[in-house]
């Protein structure tokens, strides 16, 4: 059973441009239909309304509370101590870097960002502050304004690294030396985890050639509907650190 609890904070809409598209088709598809049911009786284009107005539906949705519940559940299978000094590459607003930080008793969620409202909508450092302080974590987390390709940490100086709907953004080939940063950055023994959309195919074999052990991808739970459209790839780093 999922530790979800509903969120105080503000967290924005993913890719906000993509639902902005999406929501055009729909008043598109509707005025089109609109027009063919005045002026010829025919009534099909009203499917395809339904259709278009569906994604869009599930869309949100899946931004504004699917993915809170797809991460509470991940979390809680970590089986976390407290003392953790955890990262979050990519943490935007703070979905999930706020929700790891509430597990912690002693430990340290550290966010690092570039804050483009592309990729979330509203993103900045401030927001996210504000969202700590909503869930009562603000003592608990630091943010850093920094690219995943060369992350602005130490080597060996995390327990645990998540991304979030994050890596996915990075164009291209680039994708790689997000990859490598997150080994990087990981103590001997640590753990890393990522959601992504696309790509963790690519991650796996990686994260296999760079020597991480336990390298497993796979799906969120099928009564999570939404998840059919994720990637979860887990691994941990050799305890001898090689």
């Amino acid at each position: 059973m999922s530790r979800y609890v509903p969120r105080r904070g503000s967290y924005g809409i993913d890719a906000p441009y993509a639902f902005a598209f999406i929501s055009f088709l729909v008043f598109l598809e509707l005025a089109l239909a609109i027009d063919m049911a005045v002026t010829s009786g025919r009534f099909r284009l009203f499917f395809a309304v339904f259709f278009v107005f569906m994604i869009a539906a599930l869309y949100l949705h899946f931004t504004l509370r699917g993915k809170f519940l797809v991460w509470a559940e991940l979390l809680d299978q970590l089986n976390l101590r407290g003392d953790e000094r955890i990262l979050d590459m990519g943490c935007g607003r703070g979905a999930v870097l706020l929700m790891a930080a509430q597990r912690l008793t002693t430990g340290r969620a550290v966010g690092v960002d570039l804050w483009r409202s592309f990729d979330q909508s509203g993103n900045s450092a401030d927001a996210t502050r504000r969202n700590a302080i909503a869930e009562g974590v603000a003592e608990r987390i630091e943010l850093h304004s920094g690219d995943m390709r060369a992350l602005p940490f130490e080597d060996n100086s995390f327990d645990l690294v998540v991304s979030s709907l994050a890596i996915h953004n990075i164009p291209g080939s680039a994708r790689a030396k997000a990859i490598d940063e997150a080994v990087r950055v990981l103590r001997p023994g640590g753990r890393l985890m990522i959601v992504d959309v696309r790509g963790t195919g690519r991650h796996q074999k990686q994260l296999i050639r760079l020597g991480m052990l336990d390298v497993s991808r796979r799906r969120p739970g099928w009564h999570q509907w939404w998840g059919g459209l994720l990637g979860v790839l887990q691994a941990t780093k050799p305890a001898n650190g090689k």
